[in-house]
């Protein structure tokens, strides 16, 4: 799942985006409300939620929000802003907001927020996906799998093995694209070398194999990837 931030204080937004990444979520973090509007215009990323504070450089989080609603987007937004006043919290959620955290904030309650926005989402993707005797498990990033025998088994993954398998298993039987992928799965800003998606599929399907689930995701030449449900 992946998350637009937009946040121009520099240690809360790496507070915010490295907590994130710990509970497997992929950050795209602007520091710059125009810079976040141009992206989100010259872009077809598809964001599970926002998470947009009230005052930036350039465009506010109240303008982008209200961009976003005229647009007809239906994102979830949570706004943070160190604003507490009743006219403030009336404010943001007359532009489009769902949900509004005063600064200073436990990241506890931030995660806690940005859940029950996933829950109330008229869009919301379901937290347990599975495929064959495969389950993934977002809400506790865990992969069981059950062996020959019926027992659960525990698939350890990295992060990134975590979040493709997951991206596979909401899209099952579609081709996607190494650019979808590349454009889903890692951050703007991510240093990356230029296979390393094909690198990353590799060591899934080394992973899946041992369980019997190497054919799973497919390669189709010239165009990307596609996981086949077991029939």
């Amino acid at each position: 799942m992946k998350i637009l931030l937009v946040e121009d204080e520099l240690d809360l937004g790496r507070i915010i985006q490295n907590s994130l990444n710990q509970e497997k979520y992929i950050v795209d973090w602007f520091q710059d409300g125009d810079l976040a509007w141009q992206y989100l215009e010259s872009q077809a990323t598809q964001y599970t939620l926002a998470i947009l504070d009230w005052l930036l450089p350039g465009l506010s989080g109240i303008e982008l929000c209200q961009r976003l609603r005229a647009q007809g987007n239906p994102l979830p937004i949570l706004m943070l802003t160190a604003k507490d006043g009743m006219a403030d919290k009336v404010a943001g959620l007359d532009a489009g907001a769902d949900d509004y955290l005063v600064k200073p904030f436990k990241i506890v309650e931030l995660l806690a927020r940005l859940r029950a926005l996933q829950r109330r989402s008229p869009q919301m993707q379901p937290q347990q996906l599975q495929v064959g005797n495969l389950k993934l498990d977002f809400s506790t990033s865990t992969v069981t799998v059950q062996d020959d025998r019926g027992r659960p088994q525990s698939l350890f993954l990295t992060n990134k093995e975590f979040q493709l398998l997951e991206y596979f298993m909401r899209h099952p039987n579609q081709i996607l694209s190494r650019d979808r992928l590349m454009n889903q799965l890692w951050e703007i800003n991510a240093e990356t070398i230029s296979n390393v998606v094909a690198a990353q599929v590799r060591l899934l399907r080394r992973k899946l194999g041992e369980y019997g689930y190497d054919k799973l995701i497919e390669t189709i030449p010239g165009m990307g990837y596609r996981l086949n449900p077991p029939s």
